[in-house]
């Protein structure tokens, strides 16, 4: 069981900093130490979203519960954490979202909740937050679906290994196409 949390941990982590700018952040970083700045303890935290401009951090949970919703009082936890560190807000990712009374926690306390897969990969996937689902498919294609139901195909170039808009069966990126003509 502790390596499927872990497993859960590593993949969030990854997937969150794939899509970081998604979130507001410019990077994620995965499980570390964070000093308490009321408390003067020390949390251990699954990951860490460091802000556009490096000027500020959230706290990033993962909890891969499968059989019920994350409560009032395992938010109210995260809030804690949050106003101890001194953080500007948290992430929760859970495969299952949240009770009311979590959902009231996380919107006083700016915390996003990330609705993950329990059995996530980082090639294949289902991530959900603020109305957009992106799927990962298979080794190197992620579809973005928003709240227009607007879809991308996103792949690494097979030259150059940059990740691009593929259409139709694209396999290369743009300027490695370029290059070939």
């Amino acid at each position: 069981m502790s390596r499927n949390w872990r497993s859960y941990e590593e993949v969030a982590a990854y997937l969150l900093d794939r899509n970081a700018q998604e979130f507001g952040l410019q990077r994620v970083e995965g499980k570390q130490a964070v000093g308490g700045c009321r408390s003067g303890g020390s949390w251990e935290i699954d990951a860490k979203g460091v802000q556009e401009g490096g000027e500020g951090f959230v706290i990033v949970e993962c909890r891969r519960h499968t059989t019920s919703k994350q409560n009032q009082e395992r938010l109210g936890a995260l809030a804690y954490r949050i106003l101890d560190t001194g953080a500007a807000g948290g992430i929760i990712v859970s495969p299952l979202g949240l009770q009311e009374g979590a959902a009231r926690v996380a919107a006083a306390e700016h915390i996003l909740d990330v609705q993950l897969d329990a059995n996530s990969t980082p090639a294949e996937f289902a991530m959900r937050f603020l109305n957009r689902l992106i799927l990962g498919v298979g080794c190197s294609a992620i579809a973005i679906v928003g709240t227009a139901a607007s879809v991308q195909v996103l792949r690494n170039c097979e030259a150059c290994g940059v990740r691009f808009t593929a259409l139709e069966n694209e396999t290369s990126c743009p300027d490695c196409r370029a290059k070939q003509a």
